[in-house]
């Protein structure tokens, strides 16, 4: 944990996704009210220049400039100013792990695919030039073709161009995907028709003889072409004739064979996107095969790519960086040890990082925290009641009729992506392997194919992430997690010859090379280990959050990333030990609730935590819905679509999601227009699902039959233009179950804000955020109405004592949450340093309710602030009795309720 002497720490901070509807000008118009709000950070996602389009600006394709569609370098300075007028500090979200490819905005890739290995920024990417794949030796494959290669080239979506400004030739896909072509192979195109074109075309064609300037050569060919066909018709004609004899006749093959020659020899395969689980031969964001992965562990890239956003913390424009996916970096320790040193004026810096039950995160990284996914997870489980999961379990089991334990589903979930959308990844390490025991007579006889099956079933059953082998002695954390995935392992069936694993295990801890003499290359053998573990990551991420997480609907409050479906509840003590810890560890760590991507919006979460405390009276309500719109749709037997699993998941879906303004009405009042949008907004989320889940039906493959099917059940569902029995018998259930959401939403609220850490507050947050997966968390938010409500906000809780409560009964329209959080976040403001380093002390409430309480106390020197909150509040009615249940305080001190005003005495009930 780096030192905070001189570095600008956050008191809170609010999150803001920019994209071409709200840029920076857009943004500049809220700082205002951001920090009226109370924050001391805007936290803003990646705005380096991200490809045409891009609604999150994690495709990035050039580090070093702004996204124009955000705004110019003026919008940009506007926006600097705006905060800093404000006292707004800014925190900038920034992606190092991945570059956005495809397109024609890459000028790395671009130059990449032109020049092959040759490129001066081929290495800047890690792509795998000496393939086994005869085919694709010194090319890297491109699969950006939505059919087979044969079938899109005969079809015309391949054609041959010329840059006329630039004097270059590129095939291009659909009109969007640029290709270029290889200066050496420009003579193929030119020909011998035209006398200057044919003195041109020779010397692109010999351009070796200018090595090893031949790149200077080939853009002063270009210059000269270019003007050439600029400067006369005749030329421009000859090449426009050129082009045409590439060209063939849609449905005629072989006429598009001078095409199919051309691209044969090129320093890239243009390829069906199915063909890269098998052949991809660079390493991707995930399986997303328009993000590069790259190489910042090499020192070249690691300046250019940092130039930018390091001059703007030097300037003070930064007061600190998120670094996305650290993880998925050859060497995170590295990284962050190298990011901290490379300027001298000092930020805050964290990093999103998964961390599993068991895992702490690594204290010899220089950072002050993760982005709080593990917060946002330990805090909702204190609302999940343990004491109902025996029912929930039983009753999702008989509603489904599959017993799979979590563990088993994300094993096989794992699987299912190692052997389909990972699975060229995962033959690159097997054949690397092989190699390395080749090495020895001792190894020589495990083969790609063993090593295959034996690392398939280690990565099966990971603990974690990643481990974090770095060439140096391997941690014990790193051991311990290693050694029980390959003791798991050896237990397959069928699996391989036991002996393998005591390889893969020397393997991955990098004892093979423990000892001089070991006959092993200590290069290859600790590039592999690092290699293995950014694989291991994203078959966890895709595995587990992207495809487990959407098969296994116990109780899907909890399949939420850095989450685990498996472990139902947190206790009030277990909560004071990680609040406890992460105060001495990681004081300045991100506090979350919700991001951009959590799969549920906090609110959401916070209503189906109240589920558990129900399961008898959830399953009643389950069984009478099914049966009332299986019933509507002719379904008596209930065997159609959509299958039980997914029904399950659909009405919780509503029950979530429900819009709070909808919470209390009859079904006949709902407008049907409102309904629909909200519909669309269900059938959005329930498609996502059933694609990630890769049962009936997947992106690369989509199931139309069942997938309508499904949404025609929704919308029926939801129909308000005649009598809807389901909803009838749905809606007094729902407006229950939201009563508790909104008061745990709340309890969350109080929370975030006063435990340790650095809060953070997604954009709209401040109001009820009832989300559901990405796209619809980015949904705009309505600022006018945050400003209306806050501005009466403000006036109330300048009225003192009882205003505040006054909002609850209105509580569907935010405005109770917004006062909660203006009032806690001035009270930070107004006592920094103790929220920013006071003790943190457990206070166990008394009486017949306290299992219902969770409270604490923050200290330093002679401040404090005591903090308690309800919890599992379904079962206490909508108008609890709390009777004998209080937080016992010291005599003699007079307390001030902070949201009230209200003065207390200590030592009073």
């Amino acid at each position: 944990m780096p030192s905070t002497a001189g570095k600008p720490i956050p008191r809170a901070t609010y999150r803001v996704q920019l994209n071409a509807d709200f840029g920076f000008d857009r943004t500049a118009e809220i700082a205002d009210y951001i920090a009226r709000l109370g924050v001391s950070h805007l936290y803003a996602s990646p705005y380096m220049k991200a490809r045409p389009g891009s609604t999150h600006g994690y495709d990035i394709v050039d580090h070093n400039a702004l996204n124009p569609e955000l705004g110019d370098e003026g919008a940009y300075r506007r926006l600097v100013e705006a905060l800093k007028r404000n006292g707004l500090g800014q925190i900038l979200d920034f992606v190092p792990n991945h570059m956005g490819v495809g397109g024609a905005d890459n000028g790395w890739w671009l130059d990449t695919l032109e020049w092959g290995p040759d490129s001066p920024y081929a290495g800047y990417f890690d792509i795998e030039w000496e393939s086994d794949r005869r085919y694709l030796q010194g090319k890297v494959l491109v699969p950006m073709l939505g059919d087979q290669y044969g079938a899109v080239l005969e079809s015309g979506g391949l054609e041959l161009r010329f840059d006329a400004a630039a004097g270059c030739f590129a095939v291009w896909a659909y009109g969007t995907h640029k290709l270029p072509v290889r200066p050496g192979d420009y003579v193929m195109v030119l020909g011998t028709d035209h006398p200057d074109l044919e003195r041109i075309g020779d010397a692109f064609a010999n351009l070796a003889v200018a090595q090893p300037h031949q790149r200077n050569r080939a853009a002063a060919l270009k210059a000269e072409l270019a003007a050439l066909v600029a400067e006369r018709p005749d030329v421009a004609q000859a090449v426009e004739r050129r082009l045409e004899a590439f060209r063939g006749e849609p449905g005629d093959l072989e006429s598009w064979s001078r095409l199919d020659a051309l691209i044969a020899r090129q320093n890239w395969r243009v390829a069906y996107f199915k063909v890269a689980a098998d052949d991809i031969n660079y390493r991707r964001f995930f399986n997303i095969n328009e993000l590069a992965g790259l190489r910042m562990d090499e020192p070249e890239l690691f300046d250019v790519a940092h130039r930018f956003v390091l001059r703007l913390v030097e300037d003070g424009t930064l007061d600190g960086i998120r670094i996305d996916h650290i993880d998925g970096l050859y060497d995170p320790k590295g990284y962050c040890c190298r990011l901290t040193q490379a300027t001298g004026t000092p930020f805050y810096l964290v990093v999103e990082k998964i961390l599993a039950r068991h895992e702490r995160l690594r204290e010899d990284w220089p950072i002050d925290g993760t982005t709080g996914y593990e917060f946002a997870n330990l805090m909702g489980g204190l609302f999940v009641d343990a004491r109902g999961e025996e029912a929930f379990s039983r009753l999702y089991a008989g509603f489904i009729g599959d017993r799979t334990p979590f563990e088993e589903v994300v094993r096989l979930a794992k699987i299912r992506i190692m052997e389909s959308e990972m699975a060229s990844e995962l033959l690159v390490l097997a054949r690397e392997a092989a190699r390395i025991a080749r090495s020895s007579p001792r190894t020589a006889d495990f083969t790609a194919n063993i090593l295959h099956q034996a690392l398939k079933e280690v990565i099966a059953r990971f603990p974690v992430y990643r481990t974090y082998v770095d060439g140096g002695k391997p941690s014990e954390l790193d051991r311990r997690d290693i050694d029980w995935a390959v003791a798991q392992a050896r237990r397959a069936e069928p699996g391989p010859d036991g002996s393998v694993f005591d390889f893969v295990q020397k393997l991955l801890t990098t004892d093979l090379v423990g000892e001089p003499r070991s006959g092993y290359s200590r290069q290859r053998v600790i590039r592999f280990a690092m290699r293995f573990q950014q694989y291991s990551g994203p078959v966890m991420a895709k595995g587990l959050e992207d495809t487990a997480f959407y098969r296994y609907n116990r109780l899907v409050a909890l399949n939420e990333v850095g989450g685990h479906p498996d472990h139902f509840g947190v206790t009030v003590s277990a909560f004071h030990r990680a609040n406890q810890d992460r105060l001495k560890g990681w004081p300045h760590a991100m506090l979350g609730s919700t991001t951009h991507d959590t799969k549920r919006g906090e609110d959401t979460r916070a209503r189906l935590y109240a589920l558990s405390e129900m399961p008898e009276e959830w399953e009643r309500q389950l069984q009478a819905w099914s049966r009332l719109l299986r019933a509507r749709r002719g379904d008596v037997e209930g065997t159609a679509p959509p299958d039980r699993n997914d029904e399950y998941l659909f009405y919780q879906l509503l029950l979530g999601a429900w819009p709070a303004g909808f919470t209390g009405a009859d079904p006949d009042r709902l407008d049907p227009q409102a309904m629909t949008e909200f519909a669309e907004r269900i059938v959005g989320a329930m498609t996502k699902s059933m694609r990630e889940a890769k049962v009936r039906s997947t992106w690369a493959s989509p199931n139309e039959a069942y997938e309508g099917a499904v949404i025609a059940f929704i919308h029926d569902a939801l129909d308000v233009t005649r009598r809807n029995a389901f909803l009838e018998a749905f809606l007094p259930f729902q407006a229950a179950l939201a009563r508790a959401g909104m008061v745990n939403g709340l309890s969350q609220t109080l929370l975030k804000l006063t435990c340790p850490g650095v809060p953070d507050i997604y954009q709209g947050c401040e109001l009820w955020n009832l989300s559901l997966v990405d796209p619809d968390n980015r949904r705009p938010v309505d600022y006018a109405q945050c400003s209306r409500l806050l501005d009466e906000v403000e006036g109330l809780l300048e009225q003192g004592e009882g205003a505040i409560a006054t909002l609850l009964d209105r509580w569907q329209d935010g405005a109770v949450k917004l006062a909660v959080t203006r009032r806690i976040l001035a009270l930070r403001a107004e006592r920094p340093d103790l929220f920013g380093r006071g003790d943190y002390t457990p206070l166990e409430a008394t009486g017949s309710r306290a299992e219902h309480v969770v409270a604490y106390a923050r200290c330093l020197e002679d401040q404090a602030v005591v903090v308690a909150v309800p919890r599992l509040v379904a079962t206490l009615g909508p108008a609890p009795d709390w009777a004998d249940t209080a937080i016992p305080l010291p005599r003699g001190v007079r307390w001030r309720n902070a949201l009230t005003g209200a003065v207390l005495d200590g030592g009073t009930p």
